[in-house]
């Protein structure tokens, strides 16, 4: 079974165990790998073409959140979804709206606010007009006075907003990632004739990632279970006790 699982699916080694643990229980990384290693598949093969090793990104505490817009679709029309994800503990928040404007984003950022159990600290979007005023109209006397919507909300709730480079896409390469793990999962592959289809099965998909998808990068916890982990270290930066929004068997 092992074997076949791993050949099949051609998964790393932590996520081939994470997958097989709730299935076999006793199963450990050691004697995983001596299993696939007896087999001679303990390394995966070499993709043509694979790019040179990735550059991690700088560590920061929790409450560093990447921000993107995305267009997804219904059998009703257009929605936008709005994505955040934190960029240590992967924690992810979500939200469907009509429209992209400057309104739906601040409401975005006050939703994420509530949403979450610690203080979100920094905010890193694109410079879509939903974020910032074009640069050409950012440093006149009326923009300096009246300020970005956005800005303003972030102002109030004590964050601080950064906006990635011009043309340079990749400095939000982690809520982009997400963005497209989440249509995969959604639009991509299943067909809503509504709005409101949508926006269950994205609460709940939403819900699965957050609480029981184990990562790798995480070392195996998930989302979730590492916010709760911070909160016993660093309990300074939480506004709620974590632990009481674990959800149960009646939520």
């Amino acid at each position: 079974m092992v074997v076949a699982f791993r050949r099949h699916t051609l998964l790393p080694l932590d996520d081939c165990l994470y997958a097989l643990q709730p299935t076999i229980p006793h199963l450990t990384r050691s004697s995983l790998h001596r299993c696939l290693k007896r087999h001679g598949i303990s390394r995966l093969p070499q993709v043509e073409g694979e790019a040179s090793p990735k550059r991690k990104f700088k560590t920061y505490p929790i409450g560093f959140f990447h921000v993107d817009i995305a267009q997804v679709q219904t059998a009703q029309g257009k929605l936008y979804l709005f994505v955040a994800i934190d960029r240590a503990s992967k924690f992810a928040v979500t939200q469907l709206v009509d429209k992209a404007n400057r309104q739906t984003a601040r409401a975005f950022l006050e939703a994420l606010v509530a949403a979450v159990p610690y203080r979100v600290e920094i905010v890193l979007t694109d410079n879509g007009v939903q974020f910032a005023d074009l640069p050409k109209n950012r440093s006149g006397p009326t923009a300096r006075l009246r300020g970005h919507p956005f800005d303003r909300a972030c102002g109030e709730q004590g964050i601080e907003h950064r906006l990635t480079k011009p043309n340079h896409p990749w400095t939000n390469g982690q809520v982009e990632r997400m963005n497209r793990t989440i249509k995969d999962a959604t639009v991509k592959r299943y067909h809503y004739e509504s709005h409101d289809q949508l926006v269950r099965h994205l609460a709940d998909f939403v819900g699965a990632y957050n609480f029981a998808r184990r990562l790798k990068t995480l070392n195996g916890l998930t989302p979730y279970e590492f916010v709760c982990k911070r909160w016993t270290t660093e309990p300074e930066r939480f506004r709620l006790n974590p632990l009481q929004q674990i959800p149960g068997l009646n939520t």
